[in-house]
């Protein structure tokens, strides 16, 4: 049976508005956008940026920025870092805004604890002309991730220097131009290599533009609907798109051309619409990869069965799939390839599968999983479940990177952990705890007894 816990026990901090994009700025610290939008209901839009580190038993987090976006709600970004500082490409309506993230090292200051722990006085000009002093109140809510927080916490932090955070707002160009409704950037994507980057929204279009200097590079008619998203390979060389028309569609980016039409037989004949798309390399073999997709029904109401897909890259062909009681709304892969998380719509919960066999953490017994166009029955091995993690629909996942070349990953007790956010305001993180494997030394003692107890037993039986 899946390990699972109290929702709460993954809790890293509150924000005061609803989260819809998170990444990894660096390979310890977290970045959340979201907002309420344009509207005057007094709901912040903005980012924020935290600190995570393990203190022994547990994730934390600590907030080290807030940088607020006027009247502009985030719906989705992408970052890029280079030597000296970092890309933060955010939507903000029809366009696409770029920021300048340029880390700075303090030394850590005194204080009695984590809450303590301050960043001097600044003052930063917002893009609209607002300035915000850093210590001034934020709304976000300190939490210890359901736990008391340990007495040696802030000795944990002491011992390093602290990184600090300057936004500064930079170029922006318009990439939706929807005609007869409000144009809408829905997708920002940067490639491995941070040569180009992709863009997608409510005209249709697949738009590709060079990095940083956002010039336009090429534009492909790609949908008749809008983009709900989009992914680079692993090499750069391809780009996966999916849409509302229901296509999946992968391009080559030399040529320009589609390289594969993604189809799949649906179960009963219902229509399926194609949500998100990943790719993930392949464990240990970093020159292969494939496509991670979430389907869900088209038109259907209530709690319907969504589908998690993997596909051969080379030949565009359904791999392996895996159904799931419910329609989802964002899925993870790892940096490794090893791992995949998906995030539900309607009770927000968030699971964790092995990725080469797609082996769900929900199922006690046998479930119907799709594979080369066949259904057939396979037991399902138990990895993580965590149950209702948020109040409402997932928004966003990604996994706590372990190849990140921006620095050593955080030193913990877990095998893989995976950041949720939703509507709901929340970041939690989930973790796999290390599964106990027999010590070398301990195995090669038991092979020894063995071997003994075989040649006594043998010279017993005069054999």
């Amino acid at each position: 049976m899946a390990p699972s816990r109290h929702p709460s026990d993954g809790l890293l901090a509150r924000v005061n508005f609803p989260l819809y994009a998170v990444d990894m700025l660096t390979s310890r610290h977290i970045l959340v956008a979201g907002g309420g939008g344009s509207s005057k209901t007094g709901v912040a839009n903005g980012f924020e940026i935290y600190e995570l580190y393990h203190n022994g038993s547990h994730f934390c987090a600590e907030e080290v920025v807030r940088h607020e976006t006027g009247a502009n709600v985030v719906m989705n970004f992408a970052v890029h870092s280079c030597e000296k500082r970092s890309y933060l490409c955010a939507g903000q309506e029809a366009h696409c805004q770029m920021y300048f993230v340029q880390p700075r090292i303090e030394p850590e200051e005194n204080g009695n604890g984590i809450g303590d722990v301050k960043c001097a006085l600044t003052e930063r000009p917002h893009e609209n002309g607002n300035i915000r002093h850093r210590n001034a109140p934020s709304g976000v809510e300190p939490l210890s991730n359901g736990h008391k927080q340990p007495s040696s916490a802030a000795d944990i932090l002491r011992q390093f220097k602290r990184v600090r955070f300057d936004i500064q707002a930079a170029d922006v160009v318009q990439t939706d131009f929807l005609k007869g409704a409000d144009p809408l950037q829905r997708v920002v994507r940067i490639s491995g290599n941070g040569r180009l980057i992709a863009t997608g929204g409510t005209d249709g279009h697949l738009r590709v533009w060079t990095f940083p200097q956002m010039s336009l590079a090429v534009e492909l008619p790609a949908h008749n609907k809008e983009i709900d998203d989009l992914d680079f390979s692993p090499d750069s060389k391809y780009i996966a798109s999916i849409s509302k028309d229901a296509q999946g569609l992968v391009w080559d980016l030399i040529s320009g051309k589609l390289q594969h039409k993604l189809q799949w037989h649906t179960p009963e004949g219902v229509k399926y619409l194609f949500k998100r798309c990943r790719f993930g390399t392949v464990e240990a073999h970093k020159d292969n990869y494939r496509l991670f997709t979430i389907a869900n029904p088209l038109g259907k109401v209530g709690r319907q069965r969504g589908f998690l897909q993997k596909w051969d890259c080379s030949s565009g062909q359904l791999s392996q799939a895996v159904a799931i009681d419910e329609s989802l709304s964002s899925l993870a892969v790892r940096d490794d390839g090893r791992f995949v998380a998906v995030g539900t719509m309607f009770s927000g919960s968030v699971s964790m599968y092995i990725a080469f066999s797609l082996q769900v953490s929900t199922a006690k017994s046998g479930r119907r999983i799709l594979f080369e166009h066949a259904i057939i029955s396979l037991p399902l091995q138990c990895v993580l479940n965590i149950p209702h993690a948020h109040s409402m629909f997932v928004t966003g996942l990604q996994f706590l990177p372990i190849t990140n070349e921006e620095g050593p990953p955080i030193s913990s007790d877990t095998e893989a952990a995976v950041l949720s956010i939703s509507v709901d305001n929340k970041v939690c993180i989930h973790s796999l705890l290390q599964r106990r494997t027999i010590p070398a030394w301990m195995a090669i003692a038991f092979m020894i007894g063995m071997i003994f107890a075989v040649f006594v037993l043998c010279s017993y039986l005069d054999i």
